[in-house]
């Protein structure tokens, strides 16, 4: 299939190309909560004045809006940092609006060069489907399913061709191209840009096309890509869509973007222990932009408890507030329970109940080597290292001698706050 002119743009189900601007409708007081909501914890909303517009029309006429979050399976797992943007969705699929979950399995293969100061190298096609199965399993713990159109770009990418291409190509320019940041300091630095990268914001762009989007959400890095699919969309006369970027969210070291890579993120599909467990570790001050960006709870509500935590109560509270409710979205209420008794259990130095039983044989055995056997090291360097901190117990009594021989028998080893077994050891 060819790109079209825009009297004839094909329209997915549930939408039609529109080529001339709507009447202004009424704003009223429902339009402006749904607007304050948008906002929230937003980086930019763009053109707002349009977004108002297209909000009051969905009022009047009852016709919902049009929104697209895009994909890319780079990776077989989501993290919380991901679902700062999903978060999003899911309020305004709670508004009425039609949200579209777009797993980019055409743009995968090309790479999205966004951020990048080399070009990413492309998936398989292997990589991308296998990547691809898990991904909405998991936005589904976020979005309601049942009201959430899923597709995949493929759908209208692969049919273009050669000539589709080149006619799509046709209608953005090179020196719009290379007003993106990213192109711009590689092309300054001598860096080499495949032509093939020049490609990825176009068919980001066509997809908004495709799908008629009335509202396009993204991290602040897709800023550029989004704005491709606005004026993709004016190019074949339909009503541009608005764009919404979102903060991208610091990890658990509260420095660095929340990255597998990087070690410093909390997997949506975690047990509720390590869920609850890492919440707890961010930082006092990064935990109110994690209740920004993650909480659904109403921010006159969130700004009373950090003006209570600011008057003297024990940040903990908060924090504690906060692992429970991302463990409970993710797992349950039962689950956030269990998973609060057990990190206060490990804090005051308890053992919990369902800790790993171990059986070894070679007693008496030296604490380096029970330690890696036991898997609560990875290697007998690294429990010499924990011995030297402090971080090593047995039956609950600190471990200080690097050369201490364990005798026969069964015995709590823990090593760190989390780390535990029950090891039973035989001559």
């Amino acid at each position: 299939m060819q790109p079209v002119p825009s009297t004839s743009v094909p329209a997915p189900a549930g939408g039609s190309a529109r080529t001339t601007a709507p009447p202004p409708h009424p704003v009223t007081d429902r339009v402006r909560e749904a607007l304050a909501l948008t906002r929230r914890g937003c980086e930019e909303l763009l053109p707002e004045a349009d977004w108002l517009a297209k909000l009051a029309r969905s009022e009047a006429t009852g016709v919902p809006l049009r929104i697209k979050l895009g994909l890319d399976p780079t990776a077989p797992d989501i993290h919380v940092g991901h679902t700062v943007v999903l978060n999003k969705m899911r309020q305004l699929q709670d508004l009425g609006h039609t949200v579209i979950f777009l797993i980019g399995d055409f743009t995968s293969m090309i790479g999205d060069p966004s951020g990048r100061n080399a070009t990413r190298p492309p998936l398989t096609r292997e990589q991308i489907e296998a990547n691809a199965e898990t991904y909405f399993a998991q936005a589904g713990l976020v979005l309601d399913r049942s009201r959430t159109e899923i597709r995949y770009n493929s759908e209208w990418s692969d049919p273009l061709g050669a000539r589709g291409m080149i006619q799509l190509a046709s209608r953005y320019t090179l020196a719009r191209m290379l007003e993106r940041d990213d192109f711009t300091k590689r092309f300054r630095a001598g860096t080499p840009i495949s032509i093939h990268e020049l490609l990825y914001p176009l068919m980001q762009g066509y997809d908004s096309v495709a799908l008629k989007s009335d509202l396009e959400l993204g991290g602040t890095d897709q800023k550029f890509n989004l704005l491709v699919g606005r004026a993709l969309q004016q190019e074949y006369g339909q009503e541009p869509q608005c764009i919404l970027t979102m903060p991208l969210l610091e990890g658990l070291d509260g420095v660095e973007k929340m990255s597998k890579s990087k070690g410093n993120y909390i997997g949506i599909t975690e047990d509720a222990n390590t869920m609850f467990a890492k919440t707890m570790s961010i930082g006092d001050p990064q935990m109110w932009r994690w209740y920004t960006l993650l909480s659904f709870r109403p921010e006159a509500e969130i700004a009373r408890l950090r003006a209570e935590v600011d008057g003297g109560r024990n940040p903990m509270d908060a924090k504690v507030m906060l692992a429970r409710e991302i463990t409970a979205r993710f797992h349950s209420a039962a689950a956030a329970d269990a998973a609060e008794a057990d990190f206060r259990l490990r804090a005051a130095g308890g053992v919990p109940e369902d800790i790993p039983e171990v059986a070894l044989a070679g007693a008496p055995l030296a604490i380096g080597a029970l330690l890696k056997q036991a898997g609560l090291v990875p290697s007998t360097s690294e429990a010499m290292r924990m011995i030297e901190q402090g971080g090593v117990r047995i039956d609950g009594a600190p471990v200080s001698d690097k050369a201490l021989k364990v005798a026969a028998g069964t015995c709590v080893v823990q090593v760190g706050k989390r780390r535990f077994a029950r090891v039973t050891l035989r001559a």
